[in-house]
């Protein structure tokens, strides 16, 4: 009986179901039915069907970059074999089964949300730690609980009926190395809002995207920079983020680094060029009868007079 199924084997058929399992079981409907332990024969169809899946689908065994790769090609390769085994009751294949049953199928609902929970204490740092790595939480949430929810590939972090952050997981069963701290800066921008000096060698500012450590580099090199560069970055909390990213790379073109032109190119950029003004019918009293032409004989008439002079 896999862990992730059954915490606790009791007497005979007796099971300590996991929260989530029976959560899944509930959301799908259906009813769990656990063999003993170490007795396959009970379930021989289902150990001969994967035998036959994996005499299929993993010889050779195929690599993939991640799991969304993996199931692209999986549900690929198991409609291609419906074309191609028997169905074994009814005649033709299991895609002519398929078919004809279809039609009588019910629309799938939503899918069931599958992750473990934990509840995490975050640190006065603004971290949790989760498998020997540490993960960023915004600042705001230091010293509170948080609910870390565990996928396969990635945390998210919640607390008060809000998703506050999420982060790639790290899987490393290696004991050999140090543990990893995965920072996001943009959890940090409370602290150095109230303590500016926090920006030079904090350690997840190094994780900020080049054009920002190069506007950094610029303005810490004038008394105030510090603070100049914490409302710039302030500014990804109001705006979107690639907005203030392309409004800061065009300041570093222009050779102009300051809060105030950065500014200005971020309204243009997010209230978009202004509309061509429309001609202005003029009263008939105003327009001109006819056009000047340039008469550039009265600077003759000003040099001889300076000449004269």
């Amino acid at each position: 009986n896999m862990k992730t199924a059954v915490d606790r084997i009791g007497q005979g058929k007796v099971r300590q179901v996991n929260a989530r399992f029976a959560a899944m079981a509930s959301h799908y409907l259906f009813e769990t039915d656990f063999c003993n332990p170490a007795s396959g024969w009970e379930k021989g169809q289902v150990e001969k069907n994967v035998q036959d899946a994996r005499r299929r689908l993993w010889q050779p065994m195929p690599n993939f970059p991640d799991l969304d790769a993996l199931n692209a090609w999986l549900e690929e390769r198991c409609i291609a074999q419906w074309g191609e085994i028997q169905h074994g009751v009814l005649p033709g294949t299991v895609a002519d089964v398929h078919a004809v049953e279809i039609i009588s199928l019910m629309p799938m609902g939503r899918a069931f949300d599958g992750f473990v929970e934990h509840t995490k204490r975050v640190s006065p740092t603004c971290l949790i730690a989760f498998e020997r790595n540490r993960y960023s939480v915004p600042a705001s949430f230091a010293n509170r609980p948080v609910s870390l929810r565990v996928y396969p590939d990635r945390l998210v972090i919640a607390a008060e009926g809000q998703i506050l952050c999420e982060h790639n997981r790290i899987i490393d069963r290696s004991h050999q190395k140090p543990g990893q701290t995965i920072y996001d800066w943009r959890h940090y921008l409370a602290v150095v809002q109230r303590k500016p000096g926090a920006l030079r060698n904090g350690a997840p500012f190094l994780e900020m995207p080049e054009a920002f450590r190069q506007l950094q580099g610029h303005l810490l090199k004038r008394l105030g920079g510090d603070r100049e560069m914490v409302e710039i970055l302030a500014l990804v909390l109001q705006h979107n983020e690639q907005a203030v990213l392309s409004a800061v790379e065009l300041a570093l073109e222009a050779g102009v680094p300051t809060k105030t032109h950065i500014l200005n190119v971020l309204h243009r950029l997010i209230d978009g060029k202004a509309p061509p003004a429309s001609p202005i019918d003029a009263p008939q009293a105003l327009r001109l009868a006819q056009e000047p032409v340039a008469d550039v004989e009265r600077y003759d008439t000003l040099r001889a007079l300076r000449h004269a002079s």
